[in-house]
């Protein structure tokens, strides 16, 4: 006897009533009579009285009744024991970010997560797009928050939904701070600091037009403090995220024009192995932005 055919049987037994019990189950009303012969003809008996309104249940199919409320019952108690046990899911779940406005979103789903599975852990690694991806292609991180562009040919990823906009970090009392936003002219000849990935180079490069001069960048970075550092100097000017420089004191953040934005993804390996609590925080991940 199949369990599935057994909730059929129940059903019909509760509704005394074939047509009733197949809307309820989203069954045709053939389907229902024929697996409820068929699982008379396996047992050997008869299991209704079938009248011309309703049909009732025989001894043998009152005996049913009684074995299959105990046996679902059952499958039951055992399903939600096991669903419990996953609330002891414990763990490491090993997560590299870059400085990105996306780590709010990832925050919350760990949040989440991490309300339903308080023994879980993490471990973050701060550092930039292409440093992270070394690190998950070696297996020492299992997910990573990358800011695009970025090449993610080969690993499976999820785009976040929030994007950030590209413009300049300056001092508050340097004269374009006094500008609405900030042109590719602005810059022409101007002491630049930038990302030292090369994708964000060639996509600036391609904002700038013919008034880029890779010449003018001074320096690169990978994480945006030490720029900070160059632009409190009065040194240069730091091509940057908005979202990473907000509240500082001595620095104001300006847009460029024409907008650049860019959005982040979560990446992992593919056909990679991972932890029980991995394999779940990414089916998490999925689920949230399906």
């Amino acid at each position: 006897m199949e369990l599935r055919v057994l909730r059929y049987f129940l059903t019909v037994a509760s509704e005394d009533s074939i047509t009733n019990a197949a809307n309820i189950l989203h069954i045709t009303q053939p389907t229902l009579s024929r697996q409820l012969m068929q699982l008379e003809e396996e047992l050997g008996v008869q299991l209704f009285v079938r009248g011309k309104k309703a049909i009732t249940l025989t001894e043998a199919g009152m005996l049913l009744r009684s074995r299959a409320e105990e046996i679902v019952d059952l499958e039951n108690r055992t399903e939600k024991e096991f669903l419990n046990q996953k609330n002891f899911l414990s763990g490491e779940i090993f997560i590299g970010a870059g400085e990105t406005s996306g780590m709010k979103e990832l925050a919350r789903i760990i949040k989440s997560f991490n309300k339903e599975y308080p023994q879980v852990k993490y471990d973050l690694h701060s550092g930039n797009a292409d440093d992270i991806k070394e690190k998950i292609d070696k297996g020492l991180i299992d997910i990573g928050l990358l800011t695009e562009p970025v090449d993610i040919g080969k690993h499976e990823f999820v785009r976040l939904k929030e994007k950030d906009n590209w413009g300049v970090a300056m001092r508050k009392d340097d004269p374009l701070s006094n500008k609405e936003y900030i042109t590719p002219r602005d810059l022409k000849n101007k002491s630049i600091v930038c990302s030292k990935r090369i994708s964000i180079q060639n996509e600036l490069a391609n904002w700038f037009g013919n008034d880029f001069e890779s010449g003018n960048i001074i320096a690169t970075f990978n994480l945006i403090n030490n720029a900070i550092a160059i632009v409190e100097s009065n040194i240069g000017y730091a091509i940057c995220l908005e979202s990473l420089v907000s509240d500082r004191s001595n620095i104001c953040f300006k847009s460029f024009y024409p907008r650049l934005e860019t959005g982040s993804v979560l990446v992992w390996k593919k056909n990679q192995i991972f932890s029980t609590a991995t394999k779940m925080f990414i089916e998490e991940i999925k689920k949230e932005f399906k």
